[in-house]
């Protein structure tokens, strides 16, 4: 029981970090077709993450809240959000590989993999599930907050971002420790 962890969402500006600990069955057929989410269309991402849900022997989506962000700085965030996503898996791993240089304190054996979302099918499909479910959240955010056009960017430093934070200043979903943010506060 392999469990493998990623997170979508560190860069942004505004909203929450999100990550996910999938288990996958080994008779799922589509091992080797799981790539990092970044590299998948949003249409295809869509259907993996439809067949993941049905399909995993395990999965679990977590979130850091912006609040915790600025609270424990967004390196710390993230960790806490991973080890939600791990401890919150029905089945427990034996092993857990993360995407990146670093590890959460857990109680499950851990190693961290740099670039493990391209080289490890359990990443890859937490990065598939962490990214599905966050740009989901930002549309419903971008309902909410319409002037920052939220389902476009995901909250991301872009033109059009920094143009509704410089009009409008930071609304409550924006990282208020992250400086392009402080400055308008």
């Amino acid at each position: 029981m392999l469990a493998g962890v990623d997170e979508v969402g560190r860069g942004p500006l505004a909203g929450p970090v999100v990550t996910a600990a999938v288990i996958l069955s080994p008779d799922d057929p589509y091992l080797g077709q799981y790539r990092d989410s970044k590299r998948v269309s949003k249409k295809k991402r869509q259907r993996l993450y439809h067949h993941i849900r049905k399909h995993a022997v395990a999965y679990s989506v977590s979130m850091a809240t912006v609040e915790e962000i600025d609270q424990l700085n967004i390196l710390h965030a993230t960790m806490l959000s991973m080890r939600r996503s791990v401890e919150g898996l029905a089945v427990c791993p034996v092993r857990v590989l993360v995407d990146g240089n670093r590890i959460p304190d857990m109680s499950v054996a851990a190693e961290a993999i740099v670039g493990g979302d391209d080289k490890v099918q359990e990443i890859a499909a937490a990065s598939i599930l962490a990214k599905v479910v966050r740009d989901r959240l930002m549309g419903m955010l971008d309902a909410r907050f319409p002037a920052y056009q939220f389902a476009k960017h995901k909250g991301y430093g872009t033109k059009i971002h920094m143009d509704a934070l410089r009009e409008y200043g930071p609304c409550p979903i924006h990282r208020r420790s992250f400086a392009p943010v402080a400055k308008y506060l």
